[in-house]
């Protein structure tokens, strides 16, 4: 079986997306139609337009690196298995997915082998994985817990980035206790390195807080100075790092404490390959500041966001994956149209970007 890598030439992906729709013909608008039904969403609002030139504008997103994080879509992926989900986001014309665990609930057991071949099969790519950090249990499936089946599963689904969601608050909010995380996630990125593997920690809002024990230090700024940047990578949720930069732009005390979620990226674009697109709209009354809408839906500038880091000098626009992620999509009172639409929804808006 041939791997699928990061840099894999794009007209064997185009070739195999052709040959899967001459295969599945009049098969795939028929099975396409029954998931959105199952959804409550209508063919209609779900299927993307053709991508068209705007006066001549390039396209923001690169080729090729338009992702989904399947937590998106775990009702789905829950009720129907991997191999109907996956067609449906080949069908949007998804590049890459990013693993929330590898099992199908309903639709019964599926090995690694046969995931694997579902993403060839349907012209996707594995491109990362999110595992916890650590747990009470010993025998959990974490990081900290059980490391070497955690590389063995990602190395055996050719995946070229495996990480965590979690926050280093392992040990509390301390200085410390965030130098104390660094050094273990250290210790997972040189594992991960040692197996053809890069290690990466996806944020929230609270990374962006304040040390308990000396409120003038971020301690996001604590886990980027005690990780190694050539073992340790990042993957800015943008929609959480807006929230956080409404909620802690000031310091307990209230000293003002402004920071802009773009800086970060720009001073070290080499640490940051992944991003989740998320969108939000501006909400005074929630906590957050933010509520959870489909991508294009909300007021996070992603056309400049884009624009931006892609013409980052001395670095090229292909070394980063924009995955798409609404943590509530499965909520029918935040989002009645389903999972399946915000998935459709959202990867249109992004390839119809340009700049």
């Amino acid at each position: 079986m041939t791997r699928l890598t990061r840099d894999d030439d794009r007209t064997v992906d185009l070739a195999r997306k052709l040959a899967r729709r001459r295969f599945l013909g009049v098969a795939a608008g028929t099975t396409a139609a029954a998931l959105i039904g199952a959804t409550g969403a209508t063919t209609a609002s779900a299927a993307p337009a053709p991508a068209t030139a705007a006066h001549g504008r390039r396209r923001l997103l690169p080729p090729g690196r338009l992702g989904i994080q399947l937590y998106t879509l775990r009702d789905q992926t829950s009720a129907l298995g991997f191999a109907r989900v996956f067609e449906e986001l080949a069908r949007h014309h998804y590049d890459e997915v990013e693993f929330a665990g590898y099992t199908q609930d309903a639709t019964g057991p599926i090995s690694l082998a046969q995931l694997k071949r579902l993403l060839r099969d349907n012209g996707l790519r594995g491109v990362g994985s999110h595992v916890g950090y650590a747990s009470t249990d010993p025998k959990a499936y974490t990081f900290a817990t059980n490391l070497t089946q955690v590389l063995d599963d990602a190395e055996a689904l050719g995946l070229p980035y495996v990480g965590t969601p979690s926050s280093p608050n392992r040990y509390g909010d301390t200085v410390d206790a965030w130098k104390r995380a660094a050094e273990e996630f250290n210790t997972y990125g040189a594992a991960a390195k040692a197996r053809g593997l890069r290690f990466y920690q996806h944020n929230h809002a609270e990374e962006f807080s304040f040390a308990t024990d000396d409120p003038s230090v971020r301690l996001y700024d604590v886990l980027l100075a005690e990780t190694d940047p050539d073992l340790v990578f990042l993957e800015m949720d943008i929609y959480w790092a807006y929230v956080a930069q409404y909620r802690f732009s000031k310091r307990p005390d209230g000293t003002p404490a402004p920071f802009e979620p773009l800086d970060y990226v720009l001073k070290d674009p080499h640490r940051y390959p992944l991003f989740h697109v998320k969108d939000g709209e501006h909400d005074n009354a929630a906590q957050d500041g933010y509520r959870m809408v489909d991508v294009g839906d909300g007021d996070i500038d992603y056309g400049r966001f884009l624009a931006t880091v892609n013409r980052r000098k001395g670095h090229g626009h292909r070394d980063h994956h924009w995955i798409v992620e609404r943590d509530d999509a499965v909520d029918p009172a935040a989002n009645p149209a389903g999972s399946l639409s915000t998935a459709a929804r959202s990867a249109d808006h992004l390839r119809h970007l340009r700049g």
